[in-house]
């Protein structure tokens, strides 16, 4: 269980990011995703069953006479964003003195508050090898607690299959998908971007690395555990040896950013030392703001 992840210095940080949020949407950053218009008022669109952290004033009782079962009433300026975490639970995410599984856990936390504060929906899923560890639909602010006793569950162990583990769950139709990753996997993410697209999804990708993925500062003749194999490699950290993972490195990036722009998703990148604020407000402030207009 990963305690001590949302103490009172987090919960500090996410009130700064939606002051903020809020500052830059004052100042004409809008968007037109949904209408603000709630209530009564509006035109009856359909029912849907009770869910966590629903307002219990829009149980129709009625229905709950002739069912046994709660249903809430949606209206047409209201229907709910759908927004879906597909978390890498691998255990290269344990990687750095900085762990990158703490940055996926927080800013999954984070950019979840500000969805479900705009009472849009989210769930939380797992990648797991090659199958997918799935979550039940949260909204509303009273839900958020659970949602952060769920996200300090997730354990990271093994390896994971992103393309396998994603294309193995029957997504439903429209919505927003959103993959936290290191993407340190050789099969490639583009199957997962293409399907989850074909199902009409928003992608969003977000990178997480280690700083000392980035700045190599080894030398001499080091010996290298795979996190997620246990195969140990002797290697020599030549300026060659350096110049070559930077190479491959940057040529990660590209291909991601390739498959971002092919299928037009969002791609978004983090390093675990980084200040979750300044991580929210520069990567994320576009995306955001379509989510609180």
């Amino acid at each position: 269980m990963n305690e001590g992840l949302f103490d009172h210095n987090f919960f500090e940080k996410l009130n700064t990011v939606k002051m903020s949020l809020n500052m830059r949407l004052s100042q004409g950053m809008s968007g037109s995703r949904k209408s603000s218009a709630k209530g009564s008022s509006v035109e009856f669109s359909d029912f849907r069953e009770y869910m966590l952290g629903d307002d219990i004033r829009r149980i129709d009782w009625n229905a709950y006479g002739r069912t046994d079962k709660l249903y809430i009433k949606q209206f047409m300026e209201e229907k709910e964003g759908l927004f879906r975490f597909f978390i890498d639970a691998s255990s290269s995410m344990e990687f750095g003195e900085y762990k990158k599984s703490v940055m996926a856990l927080r800013l999954s936390a984070a950019l979840s508050y500000i969805i479900m504060n705009n009472l849009d929906r989210v769930f939380i899923n797992e990648l797991r090898e090659s199958s997918i560890v799935k979550g039940k639909g949260m909204s509303g602010g009273a839900a958020f607690s659970h949602l952060l006793r769920d996200l300090e569950r997730i354990e990271f162990s093994g390896k994971t299959h992103i393309a396998k583990c994603i294309s193995s769950y029957a997504v439903p139709r429209g919505g927003v998908s959103i993959i936290v990753s290191d993407f340190l996997d050789p099969d490639g993410i583009e199957g997962a971007v293409k399907y989850l697209v074909s199902r009409k999804q928003t992608v969003v990708l977000i990178q997480i690395l280690a700083r000392e993925e980035i700045d190599i500062d080894y030398e001499g003749t080091v010996n290298i555990l795979d996190m997620e194999t246990d195969e140990r490699v002797k290697i020599t950290m030549s300026n060659a040896a350096i110049k070559s993972y930077h190479e491959r490195l940057a040529g990660m990036k590209e291909e991601l950013t390739r498959i971002s722009r092919k299928y037009g998703a969002h791609y978004v990148s983090a390093v675990s030392d980084e200040d979750i604020v300044e991580v929210m407000l520069s990567g994320f402030s576009g995306i955001l703001a379509g989510i609180k207009a």
